[in-house]
């Protein structure tokens, strides 16, 4: 049974958004002159802030609602997963960030207007955009959809797209007037109740559990299905695991340079650094502060393993698991917040998903509106006028809302998609990011190590990366009769193949030259 949203909830929600609305006011710039500080903060950001913000972007509700239902089904395995993101940090640290801050790139595309020519930045930047409100407009989705059953109590059309509208209004109005220097410090106070709030369900779960620590430890590590749910490592060599040891190694790695190195809404706050040094550190900071943040998402489900699975370790008896709300298939976690948590909490577990959401999509609408502008519409206009520099900071925001309506229609969209198709639309779009990432790995690899390529390959490649990742997907890769081995392949080893034939494809022509390759490296 669904408990009703309390007072005391609301009054919890009331205070967010005094906190939200008195933070946008203190941390919001009363004046931006320019481009360079609306989307790079005037290159002032420290280290700290930089890696929150970069931790806070990565996080979205998918994190929150998604974590827990791993650690429940699964183990602590894809804890392990930091390690490709250690290698794919020291990667980007070493080699793209010294590269960016020397040629003085407000995004990470303009590395390829140096090497290949504008149309391949705009190609470049194009997939960025595609992409991200793709998998941006999901995310949406999915907190509205958390969002409208916890405070309507329905699942219904109408419910989930005003709590969608209302996540992208408050997303804009928070990024809209003071750029990015506005969403680094709003998204250190949404990491704070994404966080405070993640502790409180920690501690009132544990509470709710009878047994001992070092029987819950034993009972996981024991389990009547024969499993170590605190298992860490996977050392199989199975290529449909995503999260074994060789895929880390591996495809993640990879994952994790495209996402540090090629992705804006990661590489713009890299960028907002006085240095590539500084830059370096904030990534490595925010590498390092994954590991406890995702780690307290999978011991929620852990705890919820044993707290609905577990009758050994509840005294005897063990709360009811529902799996649908109103015809809506829901996670383990939601159902818990649904079900049993008291008035209060529940309020500030569902601040705690807005906030997620809230952090990524204003970071995400700040990212793509400075690729829009910096990338596509600056060059155009400078071929035919010289505006002043206030004048991209006003097309910043102007971009910023027109990408705001993109991922509401989007995430509109999701909700019809998921309802009338078969296909796993949330757990492809939570991934999307991937079949854009293929090919802009295969064209910067070419790029940084190579002097070959041209225009034309990049945009190829580019188109060949998508394509490849869409032909590996399992029910794709089955209808049209490719080998087992290549038909079951998890999407870490599916971005190896699809970046391996992007680079090939990309690095086949001759390129513009030796003398252009060195400029741009």
């Amino acid at each position: 049974m669904t408990l009703p949203f309390s007072l005391a909830d609301w009054l919890v929600i009331a205070a967010y958004l005094l906190l939200l609305i008195a933070g946008g006011w203190i941390f919001t710039p009363r004046k931006t002159a320019s481009a360079h500080d609306y989307f790079l903060a005037g290159g002032t950001v420290p280290a700290w802030l930089a890696a929150i913000s970069v931790l806070s972007a990565t996080q979205s509700a998918a994190t929150f609602l998604g974590g827990p239902d791993y650690g429940y089904h699964g183990d602590l395995t894809y804890l392990s997963g930091n390690i490709g993101g250690l290698l794919g940090a020291i990667f980007v640290a070493h080699v793209m960030i010294p590269r960016f801050y020397a040629m003085k790139a407000t995004t990470a595309y303009e590395l390829l207007t140096l090497r290949f020519s504008e149309k391949a930045t705009r190609w470049a930047g194009g997939m960025f955009l595609v992409g991200r409100v793709f998998a941006g407009g999901a995310r949406v989705y999915l907190a509205a959809i958390a969002l409208a059953m916890v405070i309507t109590g329905t699942v219904e059309a109408g419910g989930i797209m005003i709590a969608a509208a209302l996540l992208i209004i408050a997303s804009v109005l928070f990024t809209f007037i003071g750029g990015l220097r506005s969403v680094l410090w709003n998204d250190l106070i949404q990491f704070v109740i994404y966080i405070g709030s993640a502790v409180a369900v920690v501690v009132f779960l544990r509470m709710s559990i009878p047994a001992s620590t070092s029987d819950i430890v034993q009972g996981l590590m024991h389990t009547p299905e024969g499993i170590n749910k605190l298992r860490l490592f996977d050392f199989s060599v199975d290529p449909s695991r995503p999260f074994s040891m060789l895929a880390i190694v591996s495809g993640l790695s990879l994952l994790y340079i495209a996402n540090a190195g090629m992705d804006q809404d990661t590489t713009q706050r890299l960028l907002s650094c006085k240095d590539a040094k500084t830059g370096a550190k904030s990534l490595y900071l925010s590498v390092l502060a994954t590991v406890p943040v995702v780690g307290m998402f999978i011991v929620i489900g852990l705890l919820l393993y044993v707290f609905y699975d577990r009758p050994d370790l509840m005294g005897g008896t063990t709360a009811a698991l529902g799996s649908e709300f109103g015809g809506e298939k829901i996670s383990v976690f939601m159902h818990y917040i649904l079900t049993q948590l008291p008035g209060g909490l529940r309020g500030l577990v569902t601040i705690g998903i807005c906030a997620a959401a809230v952090a990524t999509t204003n970071s995400a609408l700040n990212a793509m509106s400075s690729v829009l502008v910096q990338d596509f519409y600056r060059p155009w206009k400078e071929k035919r006028s010289t505006p002043p520099e206030h004048h991209y900071v006003n097309a910043g925001r102007a971009g910023m809302g027109l990408i705001g309506f993109a991922m509401f229609v989007m995430a509109v969209v999701s909700f019809y998609w998921q309802r009338y198709s078969d296909m796993g639309l949330l757990e492809f779009a939570l991934q999307v990011m991937v079949f854009t990432y293929a090919g802009l790995l295969g064209v910067y690899f070419t790029a940084l190590f190579t002097s070959r390529g041209t225009t034309n390959s990049v945009i190829a490649s580019l188109i060949i990366g998508f394509v490849t990742v869409l032909l590996l997907q399992p029910g794709i890769a089955h209808i049209i009769g490719m080998p087992q081995v290549l038909s079951g392949l998890s999407f870490p080893f599916q971005l190896c193949i699809a970046t391996l034939v992007a680079f090939v494809v990309c690095v086949v022509p001759a390129g513009p030259g030796k003398d252009r390759a060195a400029a741009a490296i």
